[in-house]
């Protein structure tokens, strides 16, 4: 509902009489306890109050204003609206943001209300890679759900839930409405289906509104008040009863250890499967935290199995797939992430570059760098990126591919909650493209195609449409005898391409007008079409569309003060569907993604727009050349250039 930007009416103050009325509503809804002090008689009146004014603040501040606003939701766009609540909590500096949301009679709490109010409603726990789907739109589905059962009590169907990572348990960083009733559910494995519809999460425009522009806040690092069991052997204890059983359908028992190859395997040759997604939700197995050292080898052995990959399926191409330089980011997404043995969520919170002796993937490269597996470079003083890869190294040469986990399509981020297709499944990835203008002549130019024997209403070429002129000229023995560059105008002619300028006059009083400026009116008197051919596709199979071909647009806009992002559409003609771009998109540029209908466009047959974080106009011209596109057909708006 809120990855792009609702409209927001004009601020009016909260009325304290409205204030109280709307915090006692939300006390009630949520079944909130008034905190009273615990060296308080039972009876004392006066506690009890001081209790409630005190949670009345902290639920909505005095200084709360309210506002309605518009949007839309769903694949089908609905017209949603509603109202937001909005102050600052103490201890913020004044910095006012969304507190609340209300959508018809439900009253949803922003993350921000969450991190100063712990415990107001009920805590769901999954893997962070979890999370990082949920702030991209997707719902958290019921194999996801982890630390449990048992699971909170007022978890229902219909209740408002936050949801946070194992990895940090006490900040909550979504907000969603219950499917079904989680609270009694006694196992999650095997299970499918929707656990909690994502209303709200840290890092969509709820979270980045503010007034004056400022971008959201940052999540805190721990809470206190949102989870007592934080002990990690707790938590163990908690799900090592869990039964694991070997994938019937491939993959990797989650309980195997991926250091551990078996002689069958080497003896294989096994190649590792494709670059796999990560799974929507996975289970928890009982097992230890992994060292330093094991991280920092499992990052080595998933550079070299990434290489080691390309190799083997990209052996025709002479950086065997690799297109040099490669940005931080891009060693991540293609050779690094894709291959890390993440078959359990544990595994999946150690594996992180933060949690090897390097911090940080520029760190990692230099160290690959001295090791004379690539050659790097610094570029532009802040980042460094790989010139080229030592495809004979030894290691890599000798490096035997472990089994990854279990491929599955990768999720969508859009609001649908469908499986996109993989990139590999993708069609129009390696497509070729022709662009072919074509014409349909006027009513008026039907003579000349009687006597030439065309079809009058047909479509052709501009160069078919010359043919057609030079046989009726031939047919008509309109050719100047003594000038064979000129062509003697007859009636026909004068009525059908000749009009009232002063070079058209000129023509007609001396009876004769040279061959080529005669065509060229051929041409512009015929109504424009166009038709886009994929592969080898005949023009004659094709629907050619009216109008001149159209241009896939690029735009780049700066939103909410200083933060920039960059907007494609117009990319349906040219045989590419919007989502499978925009998920390639989110792992090229590392960056959040999101496909919605382009404002201003027929609902009955949207055109969409698909917009990434930050500047990356390369990175979409070179996805979209991937797929056919010449960049003569993009077309690239630049807002984000100051005027002079």
């Amino acid at each position: 509902m809120f990855k792009k930007k609702p409209n927001i009416k004009p601020l009016s103050p909260l009325k304290s009489s409205e204030r109280r009325r709307t915090a006692d509503q939300i006390i009630a809804d949520f079944q909130i306890p008034i905190p009273v002090e615990t060296t308080a008689e039972p009876e004392d009146k006066a506690a009890s109050t001081a209790g409630l004014t005190a949670l009345r603040r902290s639920l909505l501040p005095e200084n709360a204003l309210s506002a309605r606003f518009t949007t839309t939701a769903g694949p089908d766009l609905k017209q949603v609206s509603g109202t937001v609540y909005i102050g600052s909590h103490e201890g913020t500096g004044d910095e006012q943001r969304i507190l609340w949301a209300k959508v018809g009679e439900k009253m949803y709490p922003t993350v921000y209300t969450l991190w100063h109010n712990p415990g107001i409603v009920p805590l769901l726990y999954t893997p962070s890679f979890v999370v990082d789907k949920l702030q991209g739109g997707a719902d958290l589905m019921t194999p996801g759900l982890q630390r449990g059962p048992p699971f909170p009590k007022k978890a229902t169907k219909g209740a408002v839930v936050a949801i946070s990572s194992l990895e940090k348990p006490t900040v909550p960083m979504a907000v969603g409405t219950c499917e079904i009733d989680i609270s009694s559910l006694g196992s999650v494995q095997g299970m499918k289906g929707h656990a909690v519809s994502t209303f709200h999460w840290a890092g969509d425009e709820l979270w980045s509104w503010n007034p004056a522009g400022k971008p959201g806040s940052e999540p805190p690092g721990a809470l206190q008040g949102w989870d007592d069991e934080t002990d990690d052997t707790a938590l163990a204890a908690q799900t090592a009863s869990m039964d694991l059983q070997d994938d019937p359908e491939g993959g990797i028992a989650l309980n195997a250890d991926p250091t551990e190859r078996s002689e069958a395997e080497k003896a294989q040759g096994i190649e590792g499967e494709d670059p796999p997604s990560l799974k929507d939700a996975v289970e928890v197995v009982d097992e230890q935290e992994l060292s330093q050292k094991e991280i920092d080898n499992a990052f080595q052995d998933a550079f070299l199995f990434g290489v080691r990959y390309h190799m083997d399926h990209n052996r025709n191409h002479p950086s065997f797939g690799l297109d040099f330089p490669l940005s931080q980011s891009k060693v991540m997404s293609l050779l690094v992430q894709p291959f890390l043995p993440t078959y359990t969520p544990a595994r999946t919170a150690s594996l992180q570059i933060k949690k090897t002796s390097w911090k940080n993937i520029r760190k990692f490269i230099k160290y690959l760098d001295k090791q004379q597996i690539l050659k790097s470079k610094e570029q532009n003083g802040n980042e460094t990126v790989v010139m080229d890869v030592d495809f004979t190294d030894r290691r890599i040469e000798a490096f035997v591919p472990y089994r990854l986990p279990k491929k599955d399509a990768p999720t969508s981020s859009g609001t649908n909650g469908k499986p996109a297709a993989s990139l590999s499944a993708e069609s129009s990835v390696g497509q070729k493209l022709k662009l072919v203008s074509l014409l349909r002549p006027k009513e008026k130019l039907a003579p000349i195609f009687h006597a030439s024997k065309a079809e009058p209403r047909g479509l052709y070429t501009p160069a078919e449409l010359k043919q057609v002129l030079i046989a009726y000229i031939e047919a008509e023995n309109l050719v100047s005898e003594k000038n064979k560059r000129l062509i003697k105008i007859n009636p026909q002619l004068a009525d059908a391409l000749l009009g009232s300028s002063a070079a058209d006059n000129a023509a007609l009083a001396s009876g004769a007008i040279p061959r080529d400026a005669l065509a060229d009116r051929m041409v512009a008197a015929a109504s424009p079409f166009h038709t886009i051919l994929r592969n080898n596709e005949d023009i004659a199979d094709s629907k050619p569309k009216a109008g001149a071909p159209p241009k896939i647009q690029i735009l780049m806009e700066t939103r909410s003060g200083n933060k920039t992002v960059t907007k494609v559409s117009g990319v349906e003609p040219y045989h590419i569907a919007p989502q499978p771009l925009a998920d390639e998109l989110r792992k090229t540029c590392a960056g959040s993604t999101s496909v919605d209908r382009l404002q201003g466009s027929s609902p009955k047959n949207p055109v969409m727009e698909v917009m990434v974080q930050g500047p990356q106009k390369d990175a979409i011209i070179k996805a979209l050349e991937k797929r056919g596109v010449n960049k003569n057909w993009i077309e690239i708006v630049d807002k984000t250039k100051k005027k002079r």
